[in-house]
């Protein structure tokens, strides 16, 4: 078998029924694409950052991710007209922060229907992690989600303790 593992911000394509696509997500949300016909297809893993541009808000990293997933699906010989998606990820991994896997999670809807790509399946939100399997050539998508909170994962107070100090998590 081969497998290839993902990170933030990386993605892979395959077409072999034997090349499997893994990743670990917490609020990064993954978007599998395939086309069932030519039998190729990739996994992205992304974390937005939304950004307010002066005509209002834009995901150009989200976009961007996306738009090269799907040309090098293209240069396998996938058809855009035939691609369909998975996707999965967006959990609020930290209390009391904004929840930006709510915002990944949205992002990644709302380019799939912009574009036209079926969504045939989608797994966001939750507060726990997920380890993520993607076979490209079938489209096949294993999801294992987390049953214990990771030890990354605190408390937020609402108000911060008293002290000039700085806490990196």
């Amino acid at each position: 078998m081969d497998k290839m593992l993902i990170t933030q911000g990386e993605q892979a394509i395959g077409d072999r029924p034997d090349q499997v696509i893994s990743t670990l997500l917490g609020s990064c949300v993954s978007c599998c694409l395939w086309d069932p016909v030519a039998g190729v297809g990739g996994m992205n893993h992304m974390l937005l950052a939304t950004s307010a541009a002066d005509h209002g808000p834009g995901n150009l990293a989200g976009i961007n991710a996306m738009e090269l997933l799907i040309n090098a699906i293209l240069k396998q010989g996938g058809q855009r007209h035939r691609l369909q998606a998975k996707a999965f990820g967006g959990a609020k991994m930290v209390s009391g922060l904004s929840d930006i896997g709510r915002a990944n999670s949205d992002f990644t809807l709302q380019f799939l229907a912009r574009e036209g790509i079926v969504c045939v399946g989608h797994s966001f939100g939750g507060t726990s992690a997920r380890s993520l399997k993607f076979w490209p050539a079938t489209g096949r998508a294993l999801q294992r989600i987390s049953s214990e909170i990771p030890d990354e994962v605190m408390q937020i107070a609402a108000k911060p303790p008293e002290s000039n100090d700085l806490e990196l998590f």
